[in-house]
């Protein structure tokens, strides 16, 4: 699926893979996030076979309803945070880019702590 919206300038789509992108890049510039989880054991395997794909929406899985986005991160988290300060931490940063990459309202962000790393 994909979100669209129009303005004077014509009809703007924005896929779920460029929202799963920017949600991934803001989840690991979150302090306290060490890495993405992939949701699947085979998205592991498909990772070792794709050279191009990036890593950054590996642990992200964005889906959309009409003009609203849904939001499921899967993270590792660093030792010895506060994981629900940086669970809320990370939906703010996250809704925020998305809303202001899309232009439209992201309405659930669900944080999943796969991991903690040393």
């Amino acid at each position: 699926m994909a979100v669209n919206t129009a303005n004077a300038y014509g009809r703007i789509t924005v896929t779920d893979e460029a929202i799963s992108e920017v949600a991934g890049f803001s989840a690991l510039d979150c302090y306290g996030i060490v890495d993405l989880e992939a949701k699947k054991f085979f998205d592991n395997v498909a990772e070792l076979f794709r050279k191009g794909k990036a890593r950054a929406s590996r642990g992200v899985r964005v889906m959309t309803n009409g003009d609203k986005i849904f939001i499921d991160l899967y993270v590792v988290v660093k030792y010895g945070v506060a994981i629900e300060a940086v669970a809320e931490s990370l939906k703010k940063t996250v809704t925020y880019n998305v809303e202001k990459f899309t232009g439209m309202v992201v309405d659930t962000v669900n944080v999943n702590v796969s991991g903690v790393k040393v």
